[in-house]
C-alpha cells in the first residue's frame, strides 16, 4: 500500500509540475483562465482525477484558484498558507513552551527596522503627509483611551508602502495577520495608549527628519512593547 501511495504521489506532484510549465509556456499571468480539465487531459495525457488531484494540490499553495462554476485561473500571489503555518506552530508554543512566538516577534522586527532606513531615504511630501495623518489619528484615538488595532496596522503599512516592494509589503502583512491571530491569547500590552501612540509618533518625526538611526531606534523601542507580550526573551536585531 505505501508503494502504491508514493507511485500516486510521485505522478500527481508530475501533473502539478507540467501545469506550472505550461501556465509559463502559454504567457500566463494571475487571473487568466486556464485551460479546461478537458483540455488539460489532452495536452498532459492523463486522466480526470489526476487533473483534478493536481489543481486542488495547486490551489492550496496559490498557483491556480478554481472558481466552482466558472473555471480554474492562474492565481494571485498570496501568503494565506504561510499566516496560518505560523499562526498555527504559534498556539502550539504557547503550550508545549517552544519559542515559535518570539521568533516571529523577532523576525518581523529585524525586517522593520533593517528597511526604516531606506524609507528615510524615498518616502516623498506626500508620504509623509499621509503618515502624519495616521499619527495624528492614533494620538486622537489614545485621548479616548485606545490605539485600535486597525489604525496601529495602517501606520505601519502606510510607512513602508513608498518601498514599492509589493512582495516584502505582502510578507510584513503576513507576519502581521500571523501575530494578530495569536494576540488575543497573549498577556495585554504593558504600555498605555498615549505611549504607544507617542512612539508611532516618533518614527514618523524621525522619518520626516531624514535621520535614518533615529528612526531605526524608534522602530525598535515601539517593538519593546510587543516583545514584552512574548512568552519568553526575544534577541533585538
Amino acid at each position: 500500500m505505501g508503494d502504491a501511495m508514493t507511485v500516486r504521489n510521485r505522478r500527481n506532484n508530475g501533473v502539478q509540475e507540467r501545469i506550472k510549465e505550461l501556465i509559463l509556456e502559454r504567457g500566463l499571468d494571475a487571473g487568466d483562465p486556464m485551460p479546461t480539465e478537458t483540455d488539460l487531459m489532452e495536452l498532459l495525457g492523463v486522466s480526470r482525477n489526476s487533473v483534478r488531484e493536481a489543481l486542488k494540490a495547486l490551489q492550496a499553495v496559490g498557483i491556480v484558484e478554481i472558481r466552482h462554476g466558472f473555471g480554474t485561473y492562474v492565481g494571485r500571489m498570496s501568503l494565506g498558507a504561510l499566516v496560518d503555518e505560523l499562526s498555527f506552530h504559534g498556539r502550539l508554543s504557547q503550550a508545549s513552551g517552544a519559542r515559535s512566538i518570539t521568533e516571529l516577534v523577532a523576525v518581523r522586527e529585524a525586517l522593520e527596522a533593517g528597511l526604516i532606513g531606506q524609507v528615510v531615504e524615498i518616502a516623498d511630501d506626500t508620504d509623509l503627509a499621509d503618515l502624519r495623518s495616521v499619527a495624528d489619528l492614533m494620538a486622537a484615538e489614545a485621548a479616548h483611551g485606545e490605539v485600535s488595532p486597525l489604525t496601529d496596522r495602517r501606520f505601519h503599512e502606510t510607512l513602508y508602502r513608498p518601498l514599492g516592494n509589493d512582495l516584502m509589503l505582502r510578507l510584513l502583512a503576513a507576519f502581521w495577520d500571523a501575530y494578530d491571530r495569536l494576540a488575543a491569547d497573549l498577556p495585554p500590552i504593558g504600555e498605555s495608549a498615549s505611549e504607544v501612540a507617542a512612539q508611532h509618533r516618533e518614527v514618523y518625526d524621525a522619518v520626516a527628519a531624514r535621520d535614518a538611526e533615529r528612526a531605526r531606534r524608534a522602530v525598535t523601542v515601539h517593538f519593546t512593547g510587543i516583545r514584552g507580550r512574548a512568552p519568553g526573551p526575544v534577541p533585538t536585531p
